[in-house]
Protein backbone atom coordinates (compact mmCIF):
# COMPACT_ATOMS: atom_id res chain seq x y z
CA UNK A 1 0.00 0.00 0.00
CA UNK A 2 1.25 3.45 -0.87
CA UNK A 3 1.44 5.71 2.17
CA UNK A 4 0.78 9.43 2.36
CA UNK A 5 4.51 10.02 2.81
CA UNK A 6 5.26 8.11 -0.42
CA UNK A 7 2.69 10.16 -2.36
CA UNK A 8 4.08 13.44 -1.05
CA UNK A 9 7.60 12.30 -1.93
CA UNK A 10 6.56 11.33 -5.48
CA UNK A 11 4.79 14.66 -5.90
CA UNK A 12 7.89 16.56 -4.74
CA UNK A 13 10.24 14.57 -7.00
CA UNK A 14 8.12 15.24 -10.09
CA UNK A 15 7.89 18.96 -9.32
CA UNK A 16 11.62 19.15 -8.59
CA UNK A 17 12.67 17.52 -11.87
CA UNK A 18 9.97 18.76 -14.26
CA UNK A 19 9.30 22.27 -12.93
CA UNK A 20 12.38 23.70 -11.19
CA UNK A 21 10.95 27.23 -10.81
CA UNK A 22 7.93 25.89 -8.95
CA UNK A 23 10.20 23.64 -6.90
CA UNK A 24 12.04 26.75 -5.65
CA UNK A 25 8.72 27.81 -4.09
CA UNK A 26 7.69 24.41 -2.77
CA UNK A 27 10.98 23.62 -1.12
CA UNK A 28 10.22 26.46 1.29
CA UNK A 29 6.80 24.98 2.10
CA UNK A 30 5.58 21.87 3.90
CA UNK A 31 3.96 19.42 1.47
CA UNK A 32 1.77 16.64 2.85
CA UNK A 33 -0.56 14.10 1.26
CA UNK A 34 -3.76 14.00 3.28
CA UNK A 35 -6.26 11.17 3.54
CA UNK A 36 -9.53 12.58 4.92
CA UNK A 37 -11.55 10.73 7.50
CA UNK A 38 -14.39 8.65 5.99
CA UNK A 39 -17.04 10.83 7.60
CA UNK A 40 -15.60 13.90 5.81
CA UNK A 41 -15.91 12.51 2.29
CA UNK A 42 -18.85 13.45 0.11
CA UNK A 43 -21.10 10.98 -1.62
CA UNK A 44 -22.42 11.76 -5.07
CA UNK A 45 -25.37 9.92 -6.63
CA UNK A 46 -23.18 8.42 -9.37
CA UNK A 47 -19.95 7.96 -7.46
CA UNK A 48 -18.81 7.69 -3.92
CA UNK A 49 -15.42 9.21 -3.26
CA UNK A 50 -13.76 7.11 -0.62
CA UNK A 51 -10.26 7.70 0.55
CA UNK A 52 -9.85 10.59 -1.87
CA UNK A 53 -6.38 11.75 -0.99
CA UNK A 54 -5.27 15.27 -1.73
CA UNK A 55 -2.09 17.28 -1.35
CA UNK A 56 -1.85 19.99 1.28
CA UNK A 57 0.76 22.70 0.80
CA UNK A 58 1.43 24.72 3.94
CA UNK A 59 3.03 28.01 2.87
CA UNK A 60 4.38 30.97 4.80
CA UNK A 61 2.71 34.36 4.25
CA UNK A 62 5.34 35.55 1.82
CA UNK A 63 4.83 32.61 -0.58
CA UNK A 64 1.12 31.82 -0.49
CA UNK A 65 0.16 34.00 -3.46
CA UNK A 66 3.00 32.67 -5.65
CA UNK A 67 2.04 29.07 -4.87
CA UNK A 68 -1.66 29.71 -5.53
CA UNK A 69 -0.70 31.11 -8.96
CA UNK A 70 0.82 27.71 -9.80
CA UNK A 71 -2.20 25.74 -8.56
CA UNK A 72 -3.25 24.44 -12.00
CA UNK A 73 0.19 22.98 -12.63
CA UNK A 74 0.31 21.53 -9.13
CA UNK A 75 -3.12 19.96 -9.62
CA UNK A 76 -1.98 18.28 -12.86
CA UNK A 77 0.97 16.72 -11.07
CA UNK A 78 -1.23 15.70 -8.13
CA UNK A 79 -3.67 13.95 -10.46
CA UNK A 80 -0.75 12.19 -12.14
CA UNK A 81 0.27 10.58 -8.83
CA UNK A 82 -3.33 9.71 -7.95
CA UNK A 83 -4.40 12.64 -5.78
CA UNK A 84 -7.63 14.50 -6.42
CA UNK A 85 -6.94 18.08 -5.33
CA UNK A 86 -4.34 20.60 -4.19
CA UNK A 87 -5.09 22.73 -1.15
CA UNK A 88 -2.87 25.70 -0.27
CA UNK A 89 -2.90 26.70 3.39
CA UNK A 90 -1.36 29.71 5.06
CA UNK A 91 0.96 28.30 7.73
CA UNK A 92 1.28 31.65 9.50
CA UNK A 93 -2.47 31.85 10.01
CA UNK A 94 -2.59 28.29 11.34
CA UNK A 95 0.18 29.02 13.82
CA UNK A 96 -1.57 32.20 15.09
CA UNK A 97 -5.05 30.69 15.34
CA UNK A 98 -5.94 30.58 19.06
CA UNK A 99 -8.48 27.80 18.47
CA UNK A 100 -6.04 25.56 16.63
CA UNK A 101 -5.23 22.24 18.27
CA UNK A 102 -2.38 21.34 15.92
CA UNK A 103 0.22 21.68 18.66
CA UNK A 104 -1.57 19.18 20.92
CA UNK A 105 -2.84 16.72 18.30
CA UNK A 106 -0.05 16.86 15.70
CA UNK A 107 3.14 18.03 17.42
CA UNK A 108 5.42 16.98 14.55
CA UNK A 109 3.35 18.94 12.02
CA UNK A 110 3.30 21.92 14.40
CA UNK A 111 7.12 21.89 14.63
CA UNK A 112 7.46 21.64 10.86
CA UNK A 113 5.07 24.57 10.38
CA UNK A 114 6.92 26.58 13.01
CA UNK A 115 10.14 25.93 11.10
CA UNK A 116 8.81 27.13 7.74
CA UNK A 117 7.17 30.28 9.09
CA UNK A 118 10.35 31.37 10.89
CA UNK A 119 12.66 30.88 7.90
CA UNK A 120 13.65 33.77 5.73
CA UNK A 121 14.32 33.41 2.05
Amino acid sequence: MITEEDLAQQFNVIIEHAHPQVWELLRQCYVKAINPKPYLTRANIKTCIRHARYIGIYCPDRLISAVVEQKNLLKEVAEYVGLVEVVCLNANNLMRDPLSNIKQNYPHLWLDLLWIVTQEK
